[in-house]
């Protein structure tokens, strides 16, 4: 498909833009947690159990996100899955009882979960057409987004506006984005006697299986980082924090680099150099006996990870083996699987043995996802 340089431009920036809405309004949510908790009365394993509504809402909506954008194109999913989680976002604020709160919850991840899927077949598109690596730049504003959410929410609860009414002023935010940038998303269909449905195989089942490693550091280090530096580490509770803080802060601006580095590197030594980046950083930050030392060992994390998801989710768009629209959502699926059980993985290994040797293991494996990616031959 070839595009004229200014209707290029949009597509990129609107592709952006769809990366940045999900990412800001999942970390919007954030700060609202601990008001849902207050104003419903939750104790931690009723909140738990309410929360997983959240990861099992995005599961079963992104393989069926796939499917419905092949049949009806990324600009009508991508509306109506923001559109859902722009609905739920102000519910989360006034639910009345834990089960309500778990319906709004689902609602919610379902809408975020579908957009993070449709959004990677919109990336993969313009990527192609574009002729050029652009998938870590379209991943950093995820990142951006999700800073961006956190922060004005953080603001506004801050000024002591109330919870519903910051959910309502942040997603009018959100609306009047979707709305400069619907007008430049894909409207691409798959061809009517395509496939909707496809169990992973071959080549997209190891991609997708690299992405559940890659996303499984990731999950790591936002739910174990700052126990780790508290409770191995002995750094106070409330400087813990620092570590995923140096993390997210390097990952987002190594991606923001990351397309010159895979113009350079290539894609499968990109993802080599990363893993072994990200290992090191995180035996670094395992075995560091001072905290600056395990700060530079989460901001190695930071940078090696980065761009490992983005080339493999890159490299799912150029293999031939099956239908992107089959592909992508079976590799998104395989990944968020990784965020919502690697953090549950190290818990199990810690507590038969150490958390110092769950983090280990985690390193093992990043370097096994360098290794293996050279298997993957598009």
């Amino acid at each position: 498909m070839s595009l004229s340089p200014p209707v290029a431009t949009r597509q990129q920036h609107a592709t952006r833009a769809a990366f940045f809405l999900p990412g800001f309004a999942i970390a919007a949510w954030a700060p609202l947690v601990p008001f849902a908790k207050a104003r419903i009365g939750l104790d931690d394993a009723s909140l738990g159990l309410a929360l997983l509504c959240l990861g099992g809402g995005s599961l079963l909506a992104m393989p069926l996100a796939g499917a419905l954008a092949a049949r009806f194109g990324c600009r009508a999913l991508m509306l109506a899955t923001l559109l859902l989680a722009c609905i739920a976002l102000p519910l989360l604020t006034v639910a009345p009882s834990a089960i309500t709160l778990g319906l709004a919850l689902f609602m919610f991840g379902a809408g975020i979960g579908a957009c993070d899927c449709v959004m990677n077949l919109q990336a993969v598109m313009v990527e192609r057409d574009a002729a050029r690596p652009m998938m870590s730049g379209f991943h950093a504003f995820y990142s951006i987004g999700g800073a961006v959410g956190a922060a004005a929410m953080t603001a506004l609860l801050a000024m002591g506006v109330a919870p519903w009414m910051g959910a309502s002023l942040l997603v009018a935010a959100m609306l009047l984005l979707v709305l400069a940038s619907a007008p430049h998303w894909r409207t691409d269909r798959a061809a009517d006697d395509a496939p909707m449905f496809a169990m992973p195989r071959g080549i997209v089942l190891l991609i997708g299986v690299l992405c559940f490693v890659a996303f499984l550091a990731e999950g790591v280090m936002l739910d174990w980082s700052a126990v780790f530096l508290h409770e191995v580490q002995g750094v106070p509770a409330g400087n813990a924090g620092l570590g995923f803080f140096v993390f997210a802060v390097a990952m987002t601006v190594t991606r923001l680099l990351g397309d010159r580095v895979i113009t350079y590197l290539g894609h499968h030594r990109a993802i080599l150099l990363g893993a072994v980046v990200g290992a090191g950083g995180l035996l670094l930050a395992s075995l560091a006996d001072a905290l600056p030392l395990a700060l530079l060992g989460y901001a190695l994390i930071g940078m090696g990870c980065a761009n490992i998801v983005p080339a493999l989710f890159s490299l799912a768009g150029r293999q031939a083996a099956m239908p992107e629209s089959l592909a992508i959502p079976a590799v998104t699926t395989l990944g968020y699987a990784g965020v919502l059980a690697g953090p549950a993985l190290v818990g199990f290994i810690a507590q038969a043995s150490s958390l110092l040797l769950a983090f280990v293991a985690v390193a093992v494996a990043l370097l096994w996802v360098g290794i293996a990616a050279r298997r993957v031959r598009v």
